[in-house]
């Protein structure tokens, strides 16, 4: 099926969004490693219900209400280049306006050119008109400087400000910017610069791990790109499940994505430790398509 009016959609519009049918699609909504990550990730939510199933502990898991304050859309941009919008401008207003309508918290992403990150304070401005909004606003982790500058376009719509701090690596932005891999003493400052709790997104190894432990922020972002940045082969959920309570410790909140298509996946990261579930891929279609009946599923 394709939307004509937007563009044709990136997206092999299997049944269930499982990264089986779209290997090695970048650009596009695919992974790199053959999709091994995003295959990973979907499958291992499905691996720890069935576990705590088997563990008599189905009752319990079931019974977790899921509000709309556990929920997040993800930070997406690339709308010409990785979904396939004839424009990139008819994206972030859609996008962002359908998930804050279902009640969703808000994440604004980062990208080259500028005009990425600009659509999507844009689109945050125009909800203001409204209904008062802010936004997790996720920066690339360009040169300090850089980033100085991108602190002052977000923060008077900022609820949150976070880094990608493996998007340095990520396949789609390589040879277009200059982006680098941040040290503890560079975070630690880079926060002195706004009074809105801190993020640090792309939590996924045993260094990210100890660099949480010498930073401190606010939020722990558990992440792996939704299998879209070279890293190690691995699933998130894994990784909150081996990692939650030794990260509680040096933040307030953790965050997490990756592969999570139904309420019973929210549940189950909500169990594991996780106080907010991002979702991004089933939104995109959703809004691509314009059939928002997706954003009321995990309810």
């Amino acid at each position: 099926m394709t939307n004509l009016s937007k563009g044709q959609l990136k997206c092999h519009r299997c049944i269930v969004c499982d990264g089986y049918g779209c290997p090695g699609n970048m650009p596009g909504l695919g992974g790199v490693y053959e999709n091994q990550n995003f295959q990973l990730n979907f499958d291992s939510w499905k691996k720890y219900y069935r576990l705590f199933c088997d563990e008599g502990k189905e009752a319990l898991i079931n019974s977790i209400k899921v509000k709309p304050s556990h929920l997040r859309c993800g930070p997406v941009t690339g709308a010409v280049e990785n979904i396939g919008y004839d424009r990139e401008e008819d994206f972030y207003f859609s996008y962002l306006n359908a998930s804050f309508k279902a009640g969703f918290g808000l994440c604004v992403g980062d990208g080259y050119p500028d005009q990425k990150l600009h659509l999507g304070i844009e689109a945050i401005k125009k909800i203001n008109e409204t209904k008062e909004v802010k936004a997790a606003f996720f920066l690339k982790p360009y040169p300090d400087q850089v980033l100085l500058k991108r602190v002052g376009w977000v923060k008077d719509y900022a609820e949150y400000i976070g880094i990608d701090i493996d998007s340095y690596n990520i396949v789609t932005m390589r040879n277009l910017v200059n982006l680098e891999r941040k040290t503890k003493d560079q975070l630690i400052n880079f926060r002195k610069n706004f009074d809105v709790p801190f993020v640090i997104k792309g939590v996924f190894t045993l260094e990210d791990i100890n660099l949480v432990k010498e930073v401190k922020p606010d939020v722990v972002y558990i992440s792996n790109h939704g299998g879209r940045v070279e890293t190690r082969i691995g699933s998130t959920a894994d990784f909150l499940h081996d990692n939650a309570w030794e990260l509680k410790k040096y933040c307030n909140e953790i965050w997490v994505d990756g592969g999570i298509r139904c309420k019973k996946d929210v549940q189950t990261a909500l169990y594991l430790g996780a106080d907010k579930v991002i979702l991004a891929r089933p939104l995109i279609r959703a809004v691509f398509d314009d059939d928002l009946t997706e954003f009321f599923n995990y309810f």
